[in-house]
């Protein structure tokens, strides 16, 4: 049997999700501040994933005669987050706010706890 060995540091990132209440999809206040609470909190979870995975850049352009024409630039981000906890949720204005917490120290303990332990096989010794 092997066992990992623990990182002798462990970062913490933070991150900020925004959204506006008042331009919420529905008729009713209490739905809209529901939704951009909702909305702040996926905006953090993104912000997280970027500083974990990076992000993807995807860029076009056209030129013509010399003369730069249409430009399109699209970002985008995909991972998975484990252990992230919400460390403050407030609304400012017309505007909530999450913020999270990732300390690699409880992705270290998620990630072990997930893994499955694994056996070495003892070597035997074939004689001919």
């Amino acid at each position: 049997e092997w066992e990992p060995v623990a990182p002798s540091s462990y970062p913490v990132l933070h991150a900020v999700g925004y959204a506006p209440i008042s331009l919420q999809n529905s008729e009713h206040e209490t739905q809209r501040i529901l939704m951009a609470i909702k909305a702040s909190k996926l905006a953090a979870y993104a912000e997280l994933a970027e500083q974990v995975y990076g992000q993807h850049i995807d860029s076009t352009a056209t030129v013509s005669d010399l003369v730069l024409g249409n430009e399109r630039l699209a970002a985008s981000v995909a991972g998975v987050i484990r252990g992230a906890k919400v460390i403050n949720a407030y609304a400012v204005d017309d505007v909530y706010v999450t913020e999270l917490q990732l300390d690699f120290r409880e992705v270290y303990r998620v990630t072990m706890s997930m893994a499955p332990t694994r056996h070495l096989e003892s070597q035997k010794t074939v004689h001919f």
